[in-house]
């Protein structure tokens, strides 16, 4: 959420911001409109309630007629206001929660993902001496992949991971827990199933719903004290920005570095007819997210940005995988964010590049949605910036190890790095009976 008196004060930057994103400004100018009328009727209905608490301590020393009718009065007339205020205020926070993050001035100003711009790019793309072939046919021949029976069983993008094939996924989510630990993360076995304020929070609400599973079985329908729906999170990030929220920190105790594991769950309801192939695009998987927490400076914060995408650069360069860096232009960056970088790694069986990771500064976007504040040495209140960056995606990362290890007899070779995790350097093909 931004800072409303931001808002107030300069409109004109809330709406280029809105037309950068491809949004509609027009919900500026109605926010403003709902939010004059809410503060002018907010002030008005102050000034009534403390005309009528001076009445009452009058009333308490003498109870003249004409007091009490002035008391009555009052009474009436909140009865009648307090209604609308509920009412307008109800329209101000929604309002209010549609308005995106502003970018930084270095994010390029772009409608789509061909406005993007690659910062740079890291290794080779493999040369084959043979025909290549892609994930599905990799994992089905070496029955490490059925998705013949995970449509059966979890429907339209549904899959097996077998054998080898599971070893070398949770192979990797460990690598990358062993990486981030060493680095001074802190290790957080996230919860998936999280209460809807979780994703306001992050910003995935109000842009973001159509995408996301909600629960609706009767006994986990609602929250019994706060009457909240339950949804299943997409990434880590979702329950780990809250962890902390309505909480106050201290300075001493910044940045607070956080490395979720969990499965995460996404509809792709926006996807329809793309990457219907394969485990490219799938209904849910396990990832490997990171989440940073520090006091509100753009230039920390624009340091971390940095060193996020480094690590996790150094993930895709220890597995030897060819990748490229965007800066997402404005178009593609999403609302809550100000300013976020996307990897995308080479899969040869797509021909093409394949986001495995984003990396994203959200400044006080989420640490006001969430009121996440910490105490600076001076001893002021200030909402803390939030950042957070994919450390590994399974099912994609497993699409371009194996592609890019395939080798000429069907099987594919284990990356170095990976054969202590999973305790064999190669999966090969099924021995003929």
């Amino acid at each position: 959420m931004l800072d409303l008196k931001f808002v107030r004060q300069y409109p004109d930057k809330v709406k280029q911001a809105c037309q950068s994103k491809n949004l509609d400004p027009q919900i500026v100018d109605d926010f403003i409109q709902i939010d004059t009328r809410y503060r002018q009727l907010l002030q008005q209905i102050e000034q009534l309630r403390s005309q009528k608490n001076q009445l009452n301590q009058q009333l308490k020393q003498e109870r003249l007629p004409e007091l009490i009718e002035q008391s009555k009065q009052l009474k009436h007339q909140l009865t009648q206001l307090e209604p609308q205020l509920r009412q307008l205020k109800t329209q101000h926070h929604q309002l209010a929660l549609r308005l995106p993050n502003i970018p930084l001035p270095e994010v390029p100003i772009g409608k789509d993902e061909t406005d993007n711009q690659v910062v740079r790019t890291w290794g080779q793309k493999p040369k084959f001496s043979f025909k290549p072939r892609n994930h599905i046919e990799l994992g089905t021949s070496l029955g490490i992949l059925d998705l013949e029976r995970g449509s059966k069983v979890a429907g339209f993008r549904g899959y097996f991971l077998k054998g080898k094939g599971a070893i070398m996924q949770m192979a990797l989510m460990r690598y990358a827990l062993d990486k981030f630990v060493q680095k001074g993360y802190t290790p957080m076995i996230a919860p998936a199933i999280t209460k809807e304020f979780t994703f306001y929070n992050t910003g995935h609400f109000p842009w973001g719903i159509k995408e996301t599973y909600k629960l609706t079985a009767e006994d986990k329908l609602l929250d019994d004290e706060t009457k909240e729906a339950y949804f299943l999170a997409g990434t880590a990030e979702i329950p780990l920005v809250s962890y902390y929220a309505g909480e106050t920190l201290q300075e001493k105790d910044l940045p607070i570095k956080m490395i979720g594991y969990s499965p995460c769950f996404r509809r792709e309801a926006g996807s329809y007819g793309k990457d219907t192939r394969g485990f490219y695009r799938v209904h849910e998987f396990w990832k490997i997210e990171q989440v940073v927490i520090c006091k509100n400076d753009l230039e920390e914060s624009r340091r971390l940005h940095e060193e996020m995408l480094n690590f996790t650069e150094e993930l895709q360069q220890e597995l030897g995988l060819h990748y490229r860096v965007l800066l997402m232009c404005t178009g593609d960056m999403g609302e809550p964010h100000a300013k976020k970088y996307d990897i995308e790694t080479w899969m040869p069986g797509r021909g093409d590049y394949g986001e495995t990771a984003s990396d994203s500064i959200m400044l006080d976007f989420q640490s006001r949605r969430a009121n996440i504040k910490y105490q600076a040495k001076d001893g002021t209140l200030k909402f803390v910036h939030m950042l957070n960056n994919t450390a590994l995606p399974s099912t994609r990362i497993l699409i371009a190890l194996w592609e890019n290890y395939q080798q000429p007899d069907g099987s594919i070779k284990i990356p170095d790095p990976l054969v202590p995790y999973t305790g064999f350097d190669h999966i090969q093909p099924p021995t003929k009976k």
